[in-house]
């Protein structure tokens, strides 16, 4: 005889207690309910189900508001602190949702936010900013995918076509899935299983950004594509509002008689740095120099532990793109009260730097000041000034602050050649536009003696800071010299372009600077330069200092550019802390997070980087767009198995050679030489080769572009023809093109 069916109550308090067996049959087992009885606990279940009490999860019954002792939760949050908290995927208890903290064991894989985990789960008493705690059994799968792509409807729904290069996947959209997406709009989309209809995956809608051919939407398209932070949270605004302009002195020292102008582009969106020089008056430092450089002082708005340091630590950076910014601080800090603006009082951290005559720094002290900029001034202006050609803004300063800013530079000059820094001064393109955001020209900026002059004291600058904080917790701007392999791989494309790249000695960037020079004026100088950038490593942040290889430096650390750069404005923390400036300097917590934050920084860099030159590759396939068939001259950037990449002397832009384009005959991929050599012709392109190609095809929204080779090293490329039996076919007069090698 089978017991009293449980009452409701029952039920719930023994799921509460015996959370691993919550099967029906489970609580039959627990109460004793046998046979016929058994269709009666199932209508109680199924009410307790109707009522919000228990879900269902395939054959067990849970409380809603309790989670299991083993769950399945998603990466929810990583913190400032780099905490991880998890969440549960389809919270329905009346309760509120319970936080977890992740807590990781030597081993785990690493996390990131929507992944899914298996977790055991633990109630925690008196948490804090957490419920529960979970440590990881298995990590299920990663987020679901996202991808930027252009909607196209059909009868069921539709298809997404990726914007990304190389992504050439389609998606299928079920209906339903589609947010009401226009045909040729430009969509977001999240994966949401396998394969579907047709082998396409699946996946839905979550976002519409408009019409992709529209010129404004190339920047929005790198800033989802890479999941740049381009929106500020209430909070941090609402931190923003109460912030006010500093109008008294204080404890700061008083620097508004020094003539600190302001030098940037003349599209600038934000003044960080100023600088102004005198000669040294000491007569034991004949011909030297007083060199003076204050920085926005960030640290004086952003305080540790606050909603706008959260958001500014996780952008890590400003990202700069033709039409517009997506900055590290809102506008109202970066565009005005931390903004060296002209004639207002604003605060500073400042360097006060002596140089001898050769522009050695015999010594350096740092201040923290008010100072009011007599002048903002831009970079072409200056130069003109110093060239014999000063405007109304320049000429009051040109005898009293420019020439003397010059002077200094010149005897950091003398230092920079002595030093030996690596000497790779690639030119930068500007992009220009119109009022609507098209492009309308394409050219590299020039480089001018007040480029190098600010570059030259912003880099004195750094190098004092580093020092200052030698011993202290900081983040270093670390450049690693290059690894053994990619010096391996420059120097047999040295010694088999005819130059020498010497072995078996500690290599120093005065090194590569004669490999470069050797090179120069030569026709092989575009590949030596390309393969000497293709050997570095890439900078990155970090608590060890192991100095900066490219700038030949021991010691380097951001400090100039806090507007900008999350790394300068931990610096400014430490100099603040270092000095006893004030309660806002490097905090406990800043420094047990430290190596995490120059993680976090470093990856957000990347992320930059990558979005700024997609952008650019997509400006200029828009700008080229109607100039398909056209011919223009480059140099090959890059070989691989499936073509060549070609950068166009006009504009810089980068095309694609398909090999499948080159002829009907076999390629042979030569790793180590960067070679591609016809199995028939002999034809052998390489890299740095001059060739001349024409436009096949431009694609706006992808940033592709792809090309036809019509010559290489100034001869003309025939593409073999094949007779029936598959023979090549012999040309009179043809020659094969070939690289010394």
């Amino acid at each position: 005889m089978s017991s009293p069916i449980p009452t409701k109550p029952q039920i719930l308090q023994w799921i509460a207690d015996n959370p691993a067996q919550t099967s029906k049959r489970d609580i039959a087992r627990a109460f004793g309910v046998k046979g016929a009885a058994r269709i009666d606990l199932k209508r109680v279940l199924r009410e307790l189900q109707d009522e919000g009490h228990l879900t269902k999860r395939k054959k067990t019954f849970e409380d809603p508001n309790r989670l299991p002792p083993v769950s399945v939760l998603k990466v929810a949050e990583v913190d400032r602190d780099g905490d991880v908290f998890l969440a549960p995927h389809d919270w329905k208890g009346d309760a509120p949702e319970p936080r977890i903290l992740f807590v990781p064991a030597d081993g785990d894989p690493a996390v990131a936010e929507g992944d899914r985990l298996l977790v055991r789960v633990q109630s925690v008493e008196g948490g804090n900013d957490h419920t529960h705690r979970g440590r990881l059994i298995r990590k299920l799968s990663s987020g679901p995918r996202r991808m930027l792509g252009v909607f196209r409807r059909g009868s069921e729904g539709g298809r997404l076509i990726p914007v990304g290069k190389g992504d050439d996947r389609e998606w299928r959209i079920p209906a339903g899935a589609t947010e009401d997406a226009r045909d040729g709009e430009l969509v977001e989309a999240e994966q949401t299983g396998g394969k579907g209809r047709m082998g396409l995956p699946q996946a839905r809608i979550v976002a519409r950004l408009g019409d992709p051919t529209a010129a404004k939407s190339v920047s929005l398209i790198a800033i989802h594509e890479h999941g740049l932070r381009d929106t500020f949270p209430d909070a941090v605004l609402d931190e923003v509002a109460q912030a006010e302009p500093v109008t008294d002195l204080g404890r700061r020292e008083d620097l508004r008689n020094l003539p600190l102008i302001t030098i940037d582009p003349s599209d600038a969106r934000d003044h960080d740095d100023a600088v102004c020089a005198v000669p040294d008056d000491d007569p034991k430092n004949p011909g030297g120099h007083v060199l003076w450089v204050a920085i926005a002082d960030v640290a004086h708005y952003v305080r540790p532990g606050s909603a706008l340091d959260a958001e500014a630590r996780e952008r890590g950076n400003s990202t700069y793109f033709p039409d517009r910014v997506v900055p590290m601080l809102p506008d109202a800090l970066s565009g005005d009260l931390c903004s060296l603006h002209e004639g207002v009082d604003r605060p500073c951290i400042a360097v006060r730097m002596v140089l001898d005559d050769a522009g050695q720094k015999l010594s350096h002290r740092f201040a923290r000041g008010l100072m009011r900029s007599p002048a903002s001034l831009h970079y072409e202006e200056v130069q003109a000034a110093i060239d014999g050609a000063p405007t109304d803004r320049t000429a009051p300063y040109l005898d009293g602050v420019i020439r003397p800013l010059y002077a200094a530079y010149g005897a950091l000059k003398r230092a920079r050649a002595k030093r030996q820094p690596l000497d790779l001064d690639l030119p930068e393109r500007r992009i220009q536009l119109d009022e609507d955001g098209t492009v309308t020209s394409v050219a590299f900026r020039d480089r001018l003696d007040a480029h190098r002059l600010i570059e030259e004291a912003m880099i004195l600058a750094n190098v004092a800071a580093a020092e200052t904080l030698h011993g202290t917790p900081l983040l270093y701007r670390v450049h690693e010299e290059p690894p053994e392999d990619k010096l391996d791989s420059l120097r047999e494309t040295a010694e088999a372009s005819g130059f020498k790249l010497a072995k078996g000695q500690v290599l120093r960037p005065a090194q590569l600077n004669k490999l470069l020079h050797d090179a120069a004026g030569t026709e092989l100088s575009e590949l030596i330069s390309i393969s000497t950038l293709r050997a570095m490593t890439q900078a990155y942040y970090g608590m060890r200092n192991f100095g900066h290889f490219g700038l030949a430096l021991r010691s380097y650390a951001h400090f100039t550019s806090p507007i900008r750069r999350y790394a300068d404005l931990v610096v400014h923390r430490a100099l603040i802390a270092k000095h006893g400036w004030g309660d806002d300097g490097l905090s406990e917590g800043d420094v047990e997070h430290l190596e995490r934050t120059g993680e976090l920084i470093s990856a957000a860099e990347r992320r930059s980087m990558m979005a700024e030159r997609d952008t650019t590759d997509r400006y200029l396939a828009a700008f080229l767009a109607d100039k398909v068939g056209a011919e223009f001259a480059g140099r090959v950037s890059g070989v691989q198995p499936f073509g060549l990449f070609v950068k166009l002397d006009e504009t810089g832009a980068d095309g694609l050679i398909p090999v499948r384009s080159l002829g009907n005959e076999y390629f042979r991929y030569d790793r180590e030489a960067n070679t591609l050599t016809g199995a028939d012709s002999g034809l052998t392109l390489g890299l740095g080769q001059p060739v001349t190609v024409r436009l096949a095809e431009a694609l706006p929204v992808t940033g592709g572009l792809t090309l036809e080779l019509l010559s290489a090293d100034g001869e003309a490329v025939a593409r073999p023809r094949r007779n029936a039996r598959s023979r090549p076919v012999k040309r009179k007069g043809s020659r094969r093109v070939a690289r010394r090698r």
